[in-house]
């Protein structure tokens, strides 16, 4: 399985993070094509090897259980989000991560501020929470559709001039201040190509087992295209912090989107770096006790301590030696 190293992940989602106070220009600053630079078998041995990394580093921090992790998933419709929770997050305890999906607000969501509902569900600390869309459909969906913002529960002097830009502020503010209490993020936003949605959507609809995905609401908001590049544009330029930065993923390709997502959110717990808490001197005595007391109790033939054995030989094999403590041929004698 290949292998890859926290400097190889830094080094290649690099290219994907919006600096911020970069302004961005949709789809000029970013190609939704990307550049792929391996074959799908790589890039689906890559994957693989991302995932167990993931799923090592979330034990990590389910053990630590101090920080959180919030993975933001933004995208235009039939840009790959549900396959890539999917795939990326398939190794990983479930117990652990939750993922949380925001359609057409409630009466009771709008009696309340617009980030009430998505303080709810943030994630506990120790585990993932996924936004499969999230609180910036507030700057996408209801900026593209004003009707929208026309029926939410705001005083009307709050809706005129200027709403954007203190929705920006108040967005980085609340992201923020939740990265002081020791959550980072990880937004994501899949950028797919126009002709690639029309040739999902297509696929969609020619094939019978796919019809469920499609619905008619999807190619009436393809009719809005350039007003949600135009918004989106926004968004990045806006909203891409150093406590919070936006990746933009090339989406055309699926199993390479799949493959930087995974290096990024992987990136944000390398540097979170979550240990497995140490237990206590007179803890550790305990345990020994309980370990002589197990010890004890083996059959006749048996090893004391199998796992003990066990160990004993995949450190032998880690450092190039045989079963028996041997060096291999070519190693070190």
């Amino acid at each position: 399985m290949v292998q890859i190293t926290p400097k190889q992940i830094s080094s290649f989602i690099e290219p994907f993070r919006v600096e911020p106070g970069r302004r961005v220009r949709l789809p000029k600053d970013f190609d939704p094509s990307g550049t792929r630079q391996q074959s799908k078998s790589e890039a689906k041995a890559i994957l693989a090897s991302g995932v167990g990394l993931l799923a090592d580093l979330q034990t990590r921090l389910a053990a630590q259980d101090t920080y959180g992790l919030v993975v933001v998933l933004q995208a235009m419709d039939a840009a790959g989000k549900d396959g890539t929770i999917r795939h990326v997050m398939s190794g990983v305890n479930p117990q652990g991560v939750q993922v949380s999906s925001f359609k057409v607000p409630s009466s009771e969501d709008l009696d309340h501020d617009y980030l009430w509902r998505y303080a709810k569900k943030l994630p506990e600390r120790g585990n993932i929470g996924i936004f499969n869309r999230s609180y910036y459909e507030e700057v996408l969906v209801v900026r593209v559709h004003p009707q929208i913002l026309a029926g939410q529960k705001i005083p009307p002097k709050l809706k005129g001039a200027g709403i954007w830009e203190r929705r920006f502020r108040e967005i980085n503010d609340w992201e923020r201040y939740l990265s002081d209490q020791g959550f980072m993020f990880v937004k994501l936003f899949l950028n797919v190509s126009k002709e690639e949605q029309r040739r999902r959507f297509l696929d969609r609809i020619d094939e019978a087992e796919k019809n469920w995905k499609f619905s008619a609401n999807d190619s009436k908001e393809r009719a809005f295209w350039d007003d949600y590049q135009k918004a989106f544009s926004e968004v990045l330029s806006h909203t891409s912090t150093e406590w919070a930065p936006w990746y933009v993923v090339p989406a055309d390709d699926k199993p390479f989107a799949r493959v930087a997502a995974a290096a990024i959110i992987a990136d944000a717990l390398i540097k979170i770096d979550p240990k497995f808490p140490k237990v206590p001197q007179e803890v550790q005595a305990e345990l020994q006790a309980q370990k002589i007391a197990l010890e004890a109790e083996a059959p006749t033939g048996a090893s004391p301590d199998p796992n003990e054995v066990a160990l004993a030989e995949k450190a032998a094999k880690k450092s190039g030696k045989g079963k028996h403590g041997k060096a291999k041929k070519g190693g070190a004698a």
